[in-house]
């Protein structure tokens, strides 16, 4: 029988994640409806501005527009996401062509949300052949001496892999199932492997970057990334952990792996209670400023779920409740329901040291934030 994360809920919030089903349903269709096909990233005063389709379609989170639209029509069966949602496939397939040197580790989140959220959805087999061309590609960044996932395409930077990809890797877990092919699966293990005692500290922390040996897969250096300096803590990486290392477990069924998403997720949960269930940008970052991230707490929040459907009964409700009191706290104090305002989790930032995306509201915690809900109602799509 299949577990239901609804039937779970303590019957509060159980009733409070229903009461979000039609207000995401006026959010997103108003969206939907304003933005259409075009590709939105960060909201400006209430507006999206910059459109990824136009200004950087090879732009790494360009396949979460695409992926709330499945979502929402998975959620509620209106046909008026698919079209738009088809129209990004297009325009991401299109970059193949005009910026094929733009694509890097993170065509995984590109592709799963759009193609293959497409053919799981849908049964479309040109998604499914589009999904299987963006799983060949991150399998060709496959270093094989040292057995791990090339990161970007910056100079000098062979050596790099990066906790974000363990999200990535989720598209090369679906070829294998589809095509039958065990390589892909076997890439994406490896990686997984790699990273869990590279990137994955003793304590649950996480390095974000980690610069490996060519060759022989040692570690060589941490470089400080996106978090507050090498040695800390970005909260985000814990999150791309905890959700990358659970999902490597429901597709490999390997209990080291679920066991490594339970160690970060606890490390996660210890510093989040002690700032009201809010996540900072750093958990290791300096008192002051204080500076915050939403993003973390979603993507944490679908981790926690996907933990939850994976350990024995009597573990659940620690995963389950924690997932719940990430999920209140943002929709409390960082959520914009205003149907005529485009994004709604506000309090987003992309990288520590950067002034320009620090706290702002970004479309792609916006689509975990959706999964996660849709989750506790039983009504999300399985697009990783």
């Amino acid at each position: 029988m299949t577990f239901s994360v609804s039937k779970a809920l303590a019957p509060a919030d159980r009733e409070w994640a229903e009461s979000l089903l039609p207000k995401l349903a006026a959010k997103f269709a108003a969206e939907r409806d304003r933005v259409g096909s075009h590709i939105p990233y960060i909201a400006e005063d209430g507006v999206y501005k910059d459109l990824k389709d136009v200004s950087d379609p090879a732009w790494w989170t360009n396949g979460f527009w695409p992926g709330i639209l499945w979502q929402m029509f998975k959620a509620t069966g209106d046909e008026a996401y698919v079209k738009p949602a088809r129209e990004v496939e297009q325009t991401l397939m299109d970059v193949i062509d005009t910026d094929f040197m733009g694509l890097h580790h993170d065509v995984g989140f590109m592709w799963l949300l759009s193609a293959v959220a497409d053919y799981r959805l849908t049964g479309d087999e040109k998604a499914k052949n589009r999904g299987l061309a963006a799983a060949t590609l991150l399998a060709g960044r496959f270093n094989p001496e040292a057995r791990f996932i090339r990161a970007w395409n910056l100079p000098d930077s062979e050596g790099w892999a990066i906790i974000d990809s363990m999200l990535n890797i989720q598209i090369l877990f679906w070829a294998s199932e589809v095509t039958g092919d065990p390589r892909f699966a076997d890439i994406a293990r490896m990686h997984a492997d790699t990273l869990s005692h590279t990137a994955v500290r003793p304590d649950g922390s996480c390095n974000h970057i980690v610069d490996l040996d060519t060759t022989t897969g040692e570690l060589r250096h941490t470089p400080g990334g996106q978090g507050y300096e090498s040695g800390s803590s970005w909260t985000r990486g814990q999150s791309w952990a905890i959700y990358g290392y659970a999902l490597a477990a429901h597709h490999s069924g390997k209990q080291g792996y679920l066991d490594v998403a339970k160690k970060v997720a606890h490390y996660f949960v210890a510093n989040v209670a002690l700032t009201d269930d809010k996540s900072l940008v750093d958990f290791r970052a300096p008192a002051e400023p204080v500076y915050w991230d939403a993003l973390a707490d979603v993507i944490t929040a679908c981790g926690l779920l996907e933990i939850a459907e994976q350990v024995p009964e009597l573990e659940r409700p620690l995963y389950l409740k924690w997932a719940v009191r990430l999920l209140r706290a943002v929709e409390s104090n960082w959520c914009d329901w205003d149907p005529s305002r485009d994004g709604l989790v506000q309090m987003c930032t992309g990288c520590y040291a950067n002034s320009h995306d620090r706290e702002v509201p970004m479309m792609y915690a916006d689509y975990y934030f959706v999964e996660a809900v849709l989750r506790l109602q039983d009504k999300a799509a399985r697009l990783w």
